[in-house]
């Protein structure tokens, strides 16, 4: 968790260096707006399980998106994947079906979807928790962080492009639209 929480505070400050001017601005450059979905498991179809000594491990859901794309949530012990593509089998080759956390994780249900002015998506943002095993309340339990992940959508790879800390930041949502207007289109997976 250590090396997450050090990988993250590095995106942050890059993050707060980079994009210093409000998200609104940004909306206004280039056009961009927000439409949101919800990837909340009863509104998907289950299309996998995986049971250990006949309990539940985990499970694969496909769910409705936006702009012909479907979202993949993926769930293995407690730690998941968001993934995008044209259908199931597309999204499960995008980088970021593999793209997770160590820690216990889970995304929140509702997904905000970046568009152009034509209405295209081009990226998605979503908050997730991330178990900080470093830090634990009174019943000995790991506190749970808030992060919001920038994703970029095809044309070309689905990956990770920002990481932005949301209990770090009372502007998380507007740093993430901004990341994802300015960064996500150009991003080279793998090597941004």
């Amino acid at each position: 968790m250590r090396r997450l929480i050090s990988f993250v505070s590095l995106s942050l400050l890059a993050a707060a260096g980079l994009w210093t001017a409000a998200a609104a601005a940004a909306d206004a450059d280039q056009g961009a707006r927000s439409v949101t979905s919800s990837i909340a498991t009863k509104k998907c179809r289950k299309t996998a399980e995986q049971k250990v000594d006949g309990d539940d491990y985990g499970a694969t859901y496909l769910c409705p998106g936006i702009g012909g794309l479907k979202v993949l949530r993926q769930e293995v012990d407690l730690r998941e994947s968001v993934s995008l593509g044209r259908n199931a089998k597309a999204a499960e080759n995008e980088p970021a079906a593999s793209q997770t956390f160590a820690p216990f994780n889970s995304p929140n249900d509702t997904v905000e979807w970046r568009l152009d002015r034509a209405g295209k998506p081009f990226a998605i943002i979503q908050r997730w928790e991330i178990a900080d095993n470093n830090e634990r309340d009174k019943d000995d339990r790991p506190r749970t962080k808030s992060l919001l992940i920038v994703t970029r959508l095809p044309p070309g790879a689905v990956c990770h492009v920002a990481y932005i800390d949301g209990s770090a930041n009372p502007d998380a949502k507007d740093l993430a639209r901004k990341a994802a207007d300015e960064t996500a289109r150009d991003f080279r997976c793998g090597k941004g």
